[in-house]
């Protein structure tokens, strides 16, 4: 009957240990699922994060392109106004020269129309 006894005694600790055991179990899916279910959340809003993280770089970007576009043009528009203001000078300056060129040679020609002129009334 002791023998009996161990036996009974045996099977009763083993259920006992595989119904502890298979409750582990359960308790450890239990734990990677919430470890699953937090990680596919922190993901979610750090992605979301990231996600405005990168709007606001992005009209950031936006809004120096344009600063930098407006800057641009108005250097631009200085720059083309100096160059016709030298190109004006430029020209004025050699417009004086022609003439003074023009005058030079013309009184030089008349000069020397006169003096061939009187040579050949000589």
């Amino acid at each position: 009957m002791k023998a009996n006894l161990c036996s009974k005694l045996s099977l009763t600790l083993t259920a006992a240990l595989l119904a502890l055991t298979t409750i582990s179990y359960a308790q450890v899916g239990d734990d990677m699922k919430k470890a699953a279910d937090d990680t596919g959340h922190a993901t979610k809003t750090a992605a979301k994060d990231t996600g405005k993280a990168t709007k606001k770089a992005a009209v950031k970007t936006g809004d120096a392109t344009k600063t930098a576009g407006k800057d641009t043009g108005k250097a631009t528009e200085k720059a083309a106004d100096k160059t016709a203001d030298g190109t004006k000078k430029a020209a004025k300056k050699t417009g004086h020269g022609v003439k003074k060129t023009t005058k030079a040679v013309g009184s030089g020609a008349k000069a020397g129309a006169e003096k061939t002129d009187d040579e050949m009334k000589k």
